[in-house]
C-alpha cells in the first residue's frame, strides 16, 4: 500500500499535466477538400448555353410573331428559300454532331488516334456546312433577298445569320481543340474536349428547329 501511494504521488501530477488547460489542445485537422459536383468549366458552359437559349428564344419568338401577323408568308415577289439543298446541309451538320459525340467518347477512353480522327471529321463537316450556307446566301442576295428587303429578309438573315455566327465560332474553337489533341495535350484529361463538345452539340441541335421553322 505504501508503494502504491508513493507511485500515485508521482504519476498523478504527470497525468494532470497532460490535460490541456482552458479547454485547449491540439488544433483540429484541416477539413478535406471536396471535389465539386460540377466543375467550374462545365458550370460556365452550361450557364452560357442557358443564356444562348434565351437569346434564340427571343429571336424565334419575334420571327413567329411576324410570320403569323403577315397575310402571306413568304411575301409575294420574294425568292423562295432553298429547302432541298439546306435539307442536305442539315444532314451534314447532324453528322458532324455524331462525330463529336464519338470524339468525346474517345477522349474519355484516352484514345488519341480516334479522338483526332473524329474531331477532324466534325470540323470538316462543320466547315462544309458553313460553305454551303454562304453559297446559298450569295445566291439569295443575287435573287434580291437582302437584309433591307422588308421584314421577311430582315428576320431571315438575323435568325439564320446568328446561328451561322455561332457555327463559325464553334468551328474555330473545334480547330483549336483539334490542334491541341493532335499535339497530345489531352492525354491526362478530356474536359476541354467535353466542353467544346457540349457547345458543338448545342449548335447542331438548334439547327433542325431553325430549319423547320424558317425553311419549311
Amino acid at each position: 500500500m505504501a508503494r502504491e501511494a508513493t507511485l500515485r504521488k508521482y504519476v498523478e501530477p504527470v497525468e494532470a499535466a497532460r490535460v490541456p488547460a482552458f479547454g485547449g489542445g491540439e488544433p483540429p485537422a484541416p477539413p478535406r477538400a471536396r471535389a465539386p459536383v460540377v466543375s467550374n468549366g462545365r458550370l460556365a458552359i452550361l450557364m452560357f448555353i442557358a443564356a444562348e437559349v434565351m437569346f434564340f428564344a427571343g429571336l424565334i419568338g419575334a420571327f413567329i410573331v411576324f410570320k403569323l401577323a403577315a397575310p402571306l408568308w413568304p411575301p409575294p415577289f420574294q425568292p423562295r428559300l432553298p429547302t432541298g439543298v439546306t435539307g442536305v446541309n442539315t444532314v451534314i451538320l447532324l453528322l458532324s454532331g455524331v462525330a463529336m459525340l464519338l470524339a468525346m467518347g474517345a477522349a474519355k477512353r484516352r484514345e488519341k488516334p480516334r479522338l483526332v480522327r473524329y474531331l477532324s471529321i466534325a470540323a470538316l463537316l462543320g466547315a462544309v456546312f458553313l460553305l454551303v450556307q454562304g453559297y446559298e446566301w450569295l445566291r439569295l442576295i443575287g435573287y434580291g433577298l437582302k437584309l433591307s428587303s422588308g421584314v421577311y429578309g430582315a428576320t431571315f438573315y438575323t435568325l439564320i445569320g446568328c446561328h451561322g455566327a455561332h457555327v463559325l465560332g464553334a468551328v474555330s474553337w473545334l480547330g483549336v481543340v483539334l490542334a491541341r489533341a493532335a499535339g497530345g495535350r489531352y492525354d491526362r484529361g478530356s474536359e476541354a474536349v467535353e466542353l467544346c463538345g457540349i457547345y458543338w452539340i448545342f449548335v447542331v441541335a438548334l439547327w433542325p428547329a431553325l430549319y423547320a421553322l424558317v425553311y419549311l
